[in-house]
């Protein structure tokens, strides 16, 4: 039996070696989990946040729509009580050099550093910055967006005036 009967045998090896190859990503779980050193040396737990809406921010530091952004996300947190945010510094920069960029533009929520080498379990890696996953209070992804947020994209996505 031949498993690819319209190729050549050389062009079928090379098709079904490549399928072997390539990298498998499992898909990101409904409801993932998130425990995260901060950079002020807390842990934030996104199974502590259940009950709450949950913005988990992709950013950089070099990002301009990621800066932005970051104002609308910490006034969005600040105004609505029932939702938290963890921001995830998504690059290899010194810890240093991402606490100095914050005391610049500063955030009422935790930031947490990833870097490209360790990428977090449960959530995919980012296709593009800034990107933005809001988690819902019983724990599971409701949307994932590519791209700047605002406060008021962000009340039209939570419900919240």
């Amino acid at each position: 039996m031949t498993l690819f009967p319209s190729l050549p045998t050389s062009a079928a090896a090379l098709v079904f070696a490549l399928a072997l190859t390539a990298p498998v990503q499992a898909a990101m779980p409904t409801q993932p989990t998130l425990q995260v050193s901060t950079l002020d040396g807390k842990t934030f737990d996104l199974a502590a946040q259940r009950g709450k809406w949950v913005i988990v921010n992709y950013w950089a530091t070099w990002c301009v729509p990621c800066i932005k952004e970051m104002p609308d996300i910490s006034h969005f947190v600040a105004t609505h009580k029932n939702v938290a945010a963890i921001g995830l510094a998504y690059e290899d920069s010194e810890p240093a050099d991402i606490k100095a960029f914050l005391a610049k533009h500063p955030v009422v929520y935790p930031i947490a550093q990833v870097t490209l080498d360790k990428p977090l379990k449960d959530f995919d890696e980012p296709r593009g910055l800034p990107t933005t996953y809001l988690i819902s209070p019983d724990g599971k992804v409701a949307k994932r967006v590519v791209g700047p947020v605002t406060e008021a994209s962000l009340a039209a996505l939570i419900g919240q005036p």
